[in-house]
């Protein structure tokens, strides 16, 4: 991993020479002493992406040898996933496993931004009608898809270069200059894909890192130079974002909260039902933005599914995150550990019922662990069940038809994903058709695919990432008439 900020192709102290510890979440040690990068950092960072773009060295190129540097820098990360993996699981508290599933998703999508950026995006249009009695006044039309400019990149702790590297990808394989923010817990990951790039031959300026806080991200999103913001994070920081990047009418892409809602009918398969319920409560210890945590059940099997829940619950491997063999890691502060728990006693005050009541925990003593927590008897409209806490927090709610199921799903300021169990597959999709949401499946149908776009709807954010939907984000349209 590089020592320092990388900018302009060169790595270099934060203009204050500030550091802070980076702490692993599952021991509380501190890994590393990482630059903490300032408001001019982020100036020169943004200065150097502009000069990198306007001169042309990277958006002049053609798309063919932008994707022979690109996969250079698949190699070179390919070659060192180990040392990503590790990364993650130390600064993330990601278990392995999920570490290593979300390092390799992130290097997919790297290959398809390649992939796709290589094909042809640019449509000529034949000329139109010669005017009555006159010569043609427009021989040729084309409208070609041209990089935006500058990109800002502000990206979130849970799986940092699963969040990161697919932006970076789009908007490079495209013809932009990025600087990423990372977020102060996880800077790690994001020094070693910069690292990375330097090692590919990237050119200087094309990618840059500057770590910092929210001062530095205003920086960024509020500075004129910057065509276009992509973050993700919470709702809440992201309508700041929003509102910075408008004072120059900046283009943005968000991928914010969720709240989303897994639909359980009257005949879906118990065990397919409470797996996907318990895999949706324990990975990244409900640190995921698409997580279903609102669980929706037909009054029928409400009895057996929430027993059924809490039993698959009780297996799941709290520990240490390096073993392999866990299953739930830590929260990644103990500010955030103690969000989640008061927003569970803060439930349960209000009348809710912890089916499974799990709370703080150590792991020998150390770690921002919480256990997994399943609350029952509140309605739609309790603070538990319409907030994202992002922890181990499911709610569960009771229905009786499938018009009440989507009508619940629906009542929600988010709409980010969604999924539907049922024996029924036609019956299941006419339900999933009809939730206000950017990506539902259907029993066992979500699979990691890079083709397809993920984005949500209200609160949940705007445009698309991953797929084409999402790579031709970083592009601007621009129509030529000859």
């Amino acid at each position: 991993m590089g020592q320092g900020l990388y900018v302009d192709g060169r790595w270099r102290a934060a203009s204050d020479g500030g550091t802070a510890g980076v702490v692993n979440p599952a021991t509380e040690a501190v890994i590393v002493a990482a630059p903490v990068g300032t408001v001019a950092d982020a100036a020169d960072a943004v200065a150097a992406a502009h000069r990198a773009f306007h001169d042309g060295r990277w958006s002049g190129l053609v798309p063919a040898d932008r994707a022979a540097a690109l996969r250079r820098l698949r190699q070179r990360l390919g070659d060192r996933i180990g040392h990503h993996v590790a990364l993650s699981v130390a600064e993330s508290g990601a278990p392995h496993g999920q570490s290593t599933a979300f390092v390799t998703a992130a290097l997919a999508h790297l290959e398809y931004a390649i992939d796709v950026a290589t094909g042809e995006h640019d449509r000529m249009l034949p000329p139109p009608p010669r005017p009555a009695g006159g010569p043609p006044r427009v021989t040729a039309s084309l409208v070609r898809r041209v990089p935006v400019g500058v990109v800002a990149a502000l990206t979130p702790y849970n799986a940092p270069l699963m969040l990161t590297l697919p932006k970076v990808a789009a908007a490079l394989t495209m013809g932009n200059t990025v600087v990423v923010k990372p977020s102060p817990y996880t800077p790690l990951e994001i020094l070693a894909l910069a690292e990375a790039a330097d090692e590919a031959g990237i050119p200087p300026g094309v990618l840059n890192v500057v770590t910092g806080g929210a001062e530095v991200g205003a920086a960024l999103t509020g500075d004129p130079r910057v065509d276009l913001v992509t973050f993700t994070g919470s709702d809440a920081v992201g309508a700041r974002v929003m509102a910075q990047a408008a004072r120059n009418v900046t283009r943005v892409v968000l991928e914010l909260g969720g709240k989303s809602a897994l639909v359980v009918r009257a005949d879906a398969d118990l065990a397919m039902a409470s797996r996907i319920g318990a895999v949706n409560t324990t990975t990244l210890a409900g640190q995921g933005c698409a997580l279903l945590t609102r669980h929706l059940v037909h009054r029928d099997m409400f009895a057996g599914y929430v027993a059924a829940l809490a039993e698959r619950l009780s297996t799941a491997v709290l520990g240490d995150p390096a073993h392999e063999q866990t299953t739930l890691g830590p929260l990644i502060s103990a500010a955030h550990r103690d969000r989640v728990s008061a927003a569970v006693q803060a439930a349960k005050a209000r009348g809710a019922r912890a089916v499974v009541d799990g709370g703080p925990v150590g792991v020998g003593g150390r770690g921002f662990f919480h256990e997994p927590v399943v609350l029952t008897g509140v309605g739609n409209d309790d603070p538990v069940a319409r907030q994202e806490i992002f922890g181990p927090v499911a709610v569960v709610l009771p229905f009786d038809t499938d018009e009440e199921a989507v009508t619940l799903a629906n009542d929600s300021p988010y709409g980010l994903a969604g999924a539907v169990v049922s024996a029924d597959r036609m019956a299941a999709v006419a339900v999933a058709e009809r939730l206000r949401a950017g990506r539902v499946s259907v029993n066992d149908g979500a699979t990691a695919d890079v083709r397809l776009p993920f984005g949500g709807f209200g609160r949940s954010g705007i445009g698309r990432e991953f797929g084409l939907e999402g790579v031709l984000e970083y592009t601007e349209v621009q129509t030529l008439q000859w």
